[in-house]
């Protein structure tokens, strides 16, 4: 059994730009069971940044893909774009992140909805899994998933859930997988520990969405991806389990 954590979504990137030893950051995951990390792509003009953590470290991966709140300052990348840079990296392993954040800038929406449909369809072809961020967009997002999905199915997860339970159910009935982060481990997420007890462990990855959303006992401190070890044993707790059930199954 493979019990050691998967980080499966961190910015290592944004981790240096915080301040902290890229060296001392990767000795402390070996610290703490966290072996595999995959670094996200937010802007594809930073990937060969992120692909030479991958060459440098062969437990590291990357993803590749637009973010919504990056969509007006990037290229407009088609599908074929997207498909053609996964299918030359072997090391790439999600489509993203993508998706819709109606938080930050409501003026990019058209933008945001057609750089989401592009992901998908690279998702679609490639069969790697797309990496969905989502912000006060639940209907949309789901509209979107739904009707996607009937186009032609495509893997992806969730990332950093904590939206409502109308939509995690929606993600679920479409066999989109949920990623729990940090946030779960905030006393103020009950809504969230309660959709996390509900959804089933085969369709949950963990993360920590680093450097940001540090969880408890870390709240207000740079993230990073040894704190993965704090989700998951929320999780376990959550769901009256072994932490190393979790780290298995994740």
């Amino acid at each position: 059994m493979k019990n050691y954590i998967i980080d499966s979504h961190c910015h290592l990137d944004l981790i240096e730009e915080k301040g902290l030893e890229l060296r001392e950051v990767l000795e402390n995951c070996q610290n703490n069971n966290v072996r595999i990390l995959q670094t996200i792509c937010t802007r594809v003009t930073d990937i060969e940044r992120l692909l030479n953590y991958t060459k440098e470290h062969d437990y590291i991966y990357s993803s590749y893909g637009i973010h919504p709140c990056n969509v007006g300052d990037q290229p407009y990348l088609k599908a074929q774009e997207i498909i053609k840079f996964c299918n030359e990296n072997e090391k790439i392993v999600g489509i993203g992140e993508t998706g819709l954040d109606y938080y930050h800038d409501i003026s990019a929406i058209p933008l945001q909805k057609q750089m989401f449909l592009v992901h998908i369809e690279a998702s679609r072809v490639t069969k790697l899994p797309l990496i969905i961020h989502s912000r006060n967009c639940d209907l949309d997002m789901i509209d979107i998933l739904r009707a996607e999905q009937k186009n032609g199915e495509f893997p992806a997860l969730l990332h950093c859930f904590s939206s409502t339970a109308d939509l995690a159910k929606a993600a679920l009935d479409l066999g989109i997988y949920i990623s729990i982060s940090g946030i779960v481990t905030f006393k103020s997420a009950v809504e969230l520990q309660e959709i996390t007890k509900n959804v089933p462990l085969n369709m949950m990855l963990v993360e920590t969405d680093s450097p940001y959303l540090a969880p408890t006992p870390f709240r207000g401190k740079t993230n990073q991806p040894a704190f993965t070890k704090h989700v998951v044993e929320l999780v376990a707790g959550l769901k009256n389990i072994s932490a190393q059930d979790v780290a298995a199954q994740t």
